[in-house]
């Protein structure tokens, strides 16, 4: 059940994450209030124009005692000082916006960065199920576009709210001191601007989570594309790629125009509201200066007052209404964040540096979603440096047998241990520094050669690097590249031939030097010639290591000297000889479509 998120649950979990820069949020926050003061002294150099320099009223006690005689005595020069003082407090008020900005900008972006980052870290740690159930683009979209709704939120919605409070009281303060009765007039419009406030946040949140859904999903089809379009180009789908794409992404935009409707009409309603309370205080004060219980220059004042004081009601209600985007962004990051992996690491878990190598599988059962079960009762013991091949047809269990061996998941029933120790006792990072796995497709990574073979072993020198090519014989053909081990393979290793990157990959399991090695179908794509080389490889690569290997060539398997028959979850035998295996394999199958023909008679 995932957790109900209030806005004040949402921002009290985001000020937690932002705790290492409390100390800079709190100085934009002093920097902030600064504008305060800054804007009360604004309208004065207004009010003193008019009463003391057009007008004949006496300069207040307050200005006099610090203005030199020669201003005061002279109209002329109490204009010039005036004015200097309107140019001084416009310079501070750009100076305090300056300073602002460029703080704003720069925690806001280290906050966005560590929250990244974490997002980051979590997905990482995320089981395989959540992967394959919820997709890349949609963790794709929270890290990227959904963690800047931590600044967003905090630095530009609540620290803006904060300062506006503030401006807020003081400006009512300077009001009721020059007129009550304008100050009672001027808040009259205050309930209206908060009802509208809590009325357009309640409907609003559950649009803008809708908006960021849509997009998301966009964003996934256009990742799916651009990872397949190789097979798109081949039966000639990009126009229906394209229509799939508009229709995902026209949903989104009609969402966005919606919002940016109501938001328009949210803000044009607390616009006409100031509006009428600014008229009900312009009506009120004339009627106050015709009475002469008040100024001509004491009403500009408070009607320059009552711009900045509706101007921090607009902003308390504006950022109420446009946080609720980045308060949407936030929620689904924390769900991200509240999503557990399957696979935990136990408190105290064991440490260990280099495994023997012996496997066993004990009453080992599995199922992906708990219904449909992919294992069951599996057992088996293998000794350090066995080579295993497991045989079986497609969709038979063998490749969940390799996922449960790495921990990717963890069985439902029975165990699995390592050298005699169940494999849920040891650190995680540990265990699978046990392993060196070379897949059916090779994944290399965008960068260069010798990064690729050098992945599991980063420290690695560049001797190692070509020693490990050599024992792969990949060193070849990686010198007669233009860069050597410094070319760079391109997006997903596309600039290398299947062959190439599947001798890479053997490269980085030679280099790694892992105990235990997994084979997954490493010959399946090449041709009879790289198939060889691969090969020779392959057999030098298991020497003195624990070896799984699945494969369909039985010349692949020919290495072997331990093979499981696997089918339909269960294992019908094991054997040393390989004949016999693939015989009593070719037996069930027989007997499963006779089955299948019987049954359908």
């Amino acid at each position: 059940m995932k957790p109900n998120y209030s806005d004040t649950k949402i921002l009290r979990k985001l000020l937690n994450e932002a705790r290492p820069f409390h100390t800079h949020l709190f100085l934009i926050l002093l920097l902030g209030l600064l504008a305060t003061p800054l804007t009360l002294l604004t309208p004065i150099p207004l009010k003193i124009a008019v009463d003391n320099i057009y007008g004949s009223n006496q300069l207040p006690e307050l200005f006099s005692s610090v203005i030199p005689h020669w201003f005061i005595n002279s109209k002329l020069g109490m204009l010039g000082f005036t004015a200097i003082i309107q140019v001084l407090i416009i310079s501070f008020v750009q100076l305090q916006s300056l300073g602002n900005q460029l703080l704003k900008t720069s925690v806001g972006e280290k906050l966005t960065l560590n929250f990244r980052a974490r997002l980051f870290r979590h997905v990482q740690r995320l089981s395989l199920n959540y992967h394959d159930s919820k997709g890349t683009a949609d963790s794709i979209y929270r890290i990227q576009y959904d963690a800047p709704s931590i600044q967003w939120v905090i630095i530009y919605g609540f620290i803006p709210f904060i300062s506006s409070i503030v401006m807020f009281v003081a400006m009512i303060c300077v009001i009721i001191r020059i007129d009550a009765q304008l100050a009672l007039v001027a808040l009259t419009i205050s309930p209206f601007l908060f009802i509208f406030s809590r009325t357009y946040t309640s409907r609003m949140r559950g649009r803008y989570k809708d908006a960021k859904i849509l997009e998301s999903t966009a964003l996934k089809v256009v990742q799916e594309v651009l990872t397949s379009v190789r097979l798109v180009k081949a039966f000639g789908k990009e126009e229906y790629e394209q229509e799939r794409f508009l229709d995902h992404s026209k949903r989104g935009m009609v969402t966005r125009i919606w919002l940016s409707f109501a938001e328009g009409g949210f803000g044009l309603l607390v616009n006409i509201t100031t509006g009428v309370g600014s008229a009900l205080v312009l009506f009120i004060g004339f009627k106050n200066v015709f009475s002469g219980t008040l100024t001509l220059g004491e009403l500009l004042m408070v009607l320059a007052y009552l711009a900045q004081l509706y101007e921090p009601l607009k902003t308390i209600s504006n950022k109420t209404a446009t946080i609720q985007s980045s308060i949407a962004s936030a929620q689904r990051s924390f769900e991200l964040l509240d999503e557990l992996p399957e696979v935990l690491e136990r408190p105290n878990a064991r440490t260990v540096k280099r495994a023997l190598g012996s496997i066993s599988f004990e009453n080992v059962s599995f199922s992906y979603n708990r219904s449909n079960t992919v294992l069951s009762d599996v057992s088996f013991n293998i000794k350090p440096g066995t080579r295993v091949g497991f045989i079986g047809r497609t969709g038979a269990g063998k490749t969940t047998i390799i996922s449960l061996l790495t921990r990717f998941y963890d069985p439902n029933l029975g165990f699995i241990k390592l050298d005699g120790i169940d494999m849920r006792d040891y650190k995680i990072s540990d265990l699978r520094n046990q392993f060196a796995i070379v897949l059916q497709e090779s994944v290399l990574f965008s960068t260069t050669i010798a990064e690729n073979i050098s992945y599991g072993k980063p420290e690695a020198k560049f001797q190692e690097i070509v020693n490990a090519a050599k024992a792969a014989n990949a060193d070849e053909f990686i010198n007669k590249l233009p860069d050597q081990y410094e070319t760079l393979v391109g997006e997903r290793g596309m600039k290398l031939s299947g062959g190439e990157r599947q001798r890479i990959a053997l490269a980085r399991a030679f280099l790694k030097d892992a105990p235990i090695l997994i084979l997954d179908e490493p010959t399946s794509s090449v041709d009879i010639k790289t198939e060889a080389s691969i090969i020779d490889a392959i057999n030098r690569l298991m020497k003195g290591r624990t070896t799984f290997m699945i494969s369909h060539r039985p010349a692949t398997l020919e290495y072997c000297d331990f093979f499981i028959v696997i089918d339909e979850g269960r294992i019908l035998t094991t054997s040393s000889e390989l004949h016999l295996a693939l015989k009593e394999l070719h037996r069930f199958t027989e007997r499963e479509l006779a089955r299948i023909n019987v049954s359908s008679i």
